[in-house]
């Protein structure tokens, strides 16, 4: 293969959760520029709606659906629209994420419902949404899921936010290990400091937090969601055909797995 034909992803047919956000917008338009054709699903239904139709006047093949990742018919849903509009399911991505409405609570004192609604999006969310498009992937020879994590879930300090991203860490790694053999890779890529309108909303810029990370974080210190794309491509694509159970920091070297 030819590098432009190892990252061509032309006929595949993608679903981004999250599609209403900034980096959802950013991965739909990647995977529509590289061939796929593009559910972008989104709890803001209007939103999504917005941001696939912006994609279409583009001349993109795109639409928007509106999914709840915590019910499981809701996500069944989002992959029969995904079925019946481009006729399978190739590439998942599991972006959603509760990260700027986190409860204002450590782990010691966190109300239980509050507990359950982080987790519920963060962590039971991929899993549901997994279910939903393992039978049309296995029907298709294979698949790849990506998973959205954090640099966030490797240090300490992280609160429910962090624990829901390790917990996702996890939940890849068996995912790779049960459904590889049918041909799905399952993968996560964990960003570092994100410059975007909800990255701010979650550290602004001039919090003493995003000062202190900056300082530990050798490399470069925060990017744009344009960023992740590059590890996103690999992920989905012929590229990454050897690489599964995976999560892949793109954050500047701020954490260091050995």
């Amino acid at each position: 293969m030819t590098p432009n034909e190892l990252f061509d992803l032309t006929g595949k047919v993608a679903i981004v959760t999250g599609g209403a956000g900034d980096i959802g917008r950013v991965y739909a338009r990647a995977l529509c520029e590289t061939g796929s054709q593009v559910v972008l699903a989104d709890v803001k239904e209007e939103p999504v709606k917005v941001a696939a139709g912006e994609l279409e006047a583009d001349g993109f093949a795109a639409i928007g659906v509106a999914v709840d990742v915590t019910r499981q018919e809701s996500t069944q849903a989002m992959a029969a629209s995904a079925v019946d509009a481009f006729g399978g399911i190739d590439i998942l991505i599991n972006n959603a994420a509760i990260m700027v409405d986190l409860p204002p609570f450590g782990l010691s004192n966190m109300p239980v419902d509050e507990w359950d609604r982080v987790m519920g999006v963060n962590f039971k969310g991929p899993l549901l949404c997994t279910q939903a498009v393992v039978p049309s992937m296995t029907a298709r020879g294979g698949g790849r899921i990506v998973n959205g994590l954090s640099a966030g879930g490797f240090m300490k300090m992280g609160g429910i936010y962090g624990v829901s991203k390790l917990a996702l860490h996890g939940l890849t790694a068996n995912l790779a290990s049960e459904l590889g053999p049918l041909g799905i890779n399952v993968n996560a890529i964990a960003p570092g400091l994100i410059d975007s309108d909800s990255g701010y909303a979650s550290l602004p810029k001039d919090s003493p937090m995003r000062a202190g990370l900056e300082m530990i974080i050798p490399g470069k210190k925060s990017g744009p969601p344009g960023n992740l794309i590059g590890t996103l491509l690999l992920l989905c694509s012929a590229a990454g055909d050897w690489i599964n159970g995976q999560s892949i920091s793109v954050d500047g070297g701020w954490i260091m797995r050995l």
